[in-house]
């Protein structure tokens, strides 16, 4: 019976693989090649051994001998820094003298094929660390050509290398077989790139015309996933870096890394995360540190650990985004997130497909194998026509809301014409209470206007009485003083044109010698006291000069103040302006206020000098009042005046010690009307008038005060007039 039944197991197995047959051993399974000589998946007629040190050499593992036979079509031994070694018993009975050896996974770091020899086992490696010209054929697969024929049975070693999942898919056929049987496999890739190439045209297209961001986000997303699919099949190395080997090391982990930051970016903006689930929005950011990660260990850690970290991290974040379209589907019924439901379950059924493949769940064969490719491609088409829909949902939100806005309009301009009615009528109600209303207003103007002229017009006399009074107090000194020295002198006059009457009265009497002529002449000038009078005459003289040279310079002064002559834009000295302001006001300083000037060497400006004056004028007025207020009669009041030059400006700057002023009446010490002065005292328009002068000019002045220390005024003004016609604040 038990002999039966390993026949029919015999009969079986070379029904279903018709070029292999299974020399049932226990211990070491030899694999015999009959033809076609089709290549078929070995692992459960290999032998196995595990080197968990990685450093054991072929002759160490042969004399271990501790081998064990292979379970599976394709063994899978998990991700581990170890060095898998396979031994093929092989018996070739086909008609081809020469046969293929190929190792069907192109992730592996090194597979080191050992064939007998003469000397015993001949070594020849393929590695990554080689550029891909090295390896001595076109395949990206590892291949190895085996040479035995007749009814010898050869034994061959393999030890393989992986930093990723140590799957190790033997066969063994003829070199056209495995040639075809590559061929088809690259036929099979060549459509799938072939469509995301179209799919990465299109979505370009669309993007061009449409400038929207999800089709920028989804063209990246396609990209990544086709480079993922280069370094699986390994065409990328073959075909694109052949050379760079350290490239092709790392991208195993940069491009599912680029493939998560990809996807997240796509679907954060494609199902509108941030407006739809804040709070999911930003968790995506935890996935996308992991990757970083991931990539950073690559780059100078465990490669062993960044697979498994990649491995770990594909499976939540799917999870994530499958749920975070769901929640979002289902609460508010956005229609892109079910096809972005449909097309990430599909492409989870095919990588679970993909995966329990390697563990013989599913038969190894071409197409399960190619799965993944299969629903990354369907995928990649899905998504493309849910952003076609995506756009349709927006056109016809656009147009809906459009719509919306049409009636409203239509609407709107319908209550407008019956508000139209209305208003005309109570226009007309109001136009003839408007009239009235504006025969009352412009009367109101008009007497406004007479008040305003009156305020200015007193405020002017009250400049010129104060103008008026400071050149009194001026003139009156020097001119009394010529009026005191004219009496003596005409006294000293008189007694000179007598003393002269009487030497001539001396000289015409011939009766008297010329002695006793000198004689008299002597005894007058005595009596005259004629050295006296000459002294008193001079210095009479001199005093009656300084008081009509004083009288001149006041004169000087005024009409610089004054400046009458000219009315018109002038260069003019803003030092002298000063001074002769200063002559004016001279006569309110008395003895407890003293006034200091800190002149610089400024350069003459464009300006109207006599309004200038006008505004140095207030200001001193007003700075030496408020030291007044504060010090009375005593002693301490100081005036300082400082000029300068900074950046083309004239600045002028005017500081007291008075009473100062708080934050209120900074703010409206420009204002027209206002004024801290008792009634009767001041209109209120001074500051004003400096204020829209200096904004004439093209200048600015600035207020800095505290309340109890005293108050500063700057004035800064334009070498070169501008003309920029500014409104006048006043009236």
């Amino acid at each position: 019976m038990k002999r039966y039944c390993s026949l029919v197991l015999l009969l079986l197995t070379v029904m279903v693989w018709p070029d292999v047959v299974i020399a049932q051993q226990m211990a070491d399974p030899t694999v015999v090649i009959t033809d076609p000589a089709e290549p078929e998946l070995l692992g459960d007629m290999v032998s196995i051994y595990v080197d968990s040190s990685a450093s054991k050499s072929l002759d160490e593992v042969i004399a271990i001998n501790s081998f064990t036979s292979g379970e599976s079509k394709v063994p899978n031994l998990g991700v581990a820094n170890v060095v898998v070694w396979v031994k093929v018993r092989v018996q070739n009975k086909s008609k081809y003298p020469n046969l293929l050896l190929e190792v069907e996974n192109p992730l592996l770091e090194k597979v080191t094929f050992y064939r007998p020899g003469e000397n015993g086992y001949k070594a020849k490696e393929i590695s990554k660390d080689r550029p891909f010209g090295a390896r001595g054929n076109a395949s990206q697969n590892y291949q190895f050509e085996l040479y035995n024929s007749g009814d010898s049975i050869t034994t061959y070693y393999l030890s393989v290398v992986s930093n990723t999942q140590l799957l190790v898919p033997v066969k063994i056929g003829a070199p056209v077989k495995v040639a075809n049987a590559d061929l088809n496999r690259d036929m099979l890739s060549g459509l799938y790139f072939g469509i995301m190439l179209v799919m990465l045209l299109y979505n370009m297209f669309v993007l061009f015309s449409t400038k929207d961001k999800s089709y920028l986000y989804y063209i990246l997303y396609i990209i990544s996933v086709a480079l993922v699919q280069l370094n699986i099949t390994g065409l990328g190395y073959k075909y694109i870096w052949p050379s760079n080997q350290d490239f092709e090391g790392y991208s195993l982990y940069i491009f599912p890394s680029l493939t998560a930051f990809t996807s997240i970016a796509f679907i954060r903006n494609f199902l509108q995360t941030k407006r739809f689930t804040p709070k999911l929005h930003k968790g995506f950011w935890i996935f996308v540190a992991a990757y970083i990660i991931t990539m950073i260990n690559a780059a100078f850690g465990d490669k062993h650990l960044s697979y498994n970290l990649l491995n770990f991290n594909a499976l939540p974040l799917s999870l994530y985004m499958i749920g975070t379209a769901a929640y979002i589907r289902v609460k508010y019924k956005y229609r892109p997130a079910l096809f972005f439901l449909i097309a990430w379950t599909v492409f989870l059924i095919s990588v679970i497909v993909f995966v329990i493949k390697d563990f013989g769940v599913l038969p190894y064969n071409l197409l399960t194998v190619s799965f993944i490719q299969i629903g990354s491609a369907f995928v990649v088409v899905l998504l493309s026509i849910a952003l076609a829909d995506s756009i349709n949902i927006l056109r016809k939100e656009k147009e809906e809301s459009q719509g919306q806005a049409l009636a409203a309009l239509e609407e709107n301009a319908r209550i407008i014409r019956e508000q139209n009615v209305i208003l005309e009528t109570k226009v007309e109600e109001r136009t003839q209470e408007l009239s009235q209303s504006n025969q009352e207003l412009n009367k109101t103007l008009r007497e406004l206007k007479e008040a305003e002229a009156s305020l200015v017009e007193s405020e002017k006399m009250a400049s010129l009485g104060q103008l008026t009074a400071g050149i009194a107090h001026e003139i009156n000194n020097p001119i009394n003083f010529v009026t005191s020295n004219v009496k003596p002198l005409k006294r000293d006059i008189d007694m000179i044109i007598e003393m002269l009457a009487r030497v001539e009265e001396i000289t015409s009497d011939d009766s008297l010698s010329v002695d006793d002529r000198k004689q008299q002449v002597s005894e007058l000038k005595e009596e005259m006291d004629f050295d006296y009078l000459k002294e008193e005459i001079s210095y009479l003289l001199n005093g009656i000069t300084d008081g009509s040279n004083r009288t001149a310079e006041i004169v000087k002064g005024l009409r610089v103040f004054s400046r009458l002559d000219e009315d018109d834009l002038k260069k003019a000295d803003i030092n002298e302006g000063i001074d002769s302001t200063l002559v004016i006001v001279r006569n309110t300083l008395g003895t407890n206020i003293d006034i200091e000037k800190q002149y610089g060497n400024i350069p003459v400006i464009e300006c109207y000098p006599g309004k200038l004056n006008q505004v140095f004028l207030n200001i001193i007025t007003n700075g030496l009042q408020a030291i007044k207020s504060k010090y009375k009669d005593e002693k301490g009041g100081l005036l300082t005046i400082t000029t300068t030059t900074e950046d083309d400006m004239v600045k002028v700057r005017i500081k007291d010690n008075g009473i100062g002023m708080d934050e209120s009446t900074k703010k409206k010490v420009f204002e027209p009307f206002f004024t801290t002065k008792d009634v009767g005292e001041g209109t209120g328009l001074g500051m004003s008038i400096v204020y829209n002068t200096i904004n004439k000019h093209n200048g600015k002045i600035d207020v800095d005060s505290v309340l109890g220390e005293g108050t500063e005024f700057t004035i800064s003004l334009p070498v070169s007039h501008v003309n920029i016609q500014i409104e006048d604040n006043v009236g």
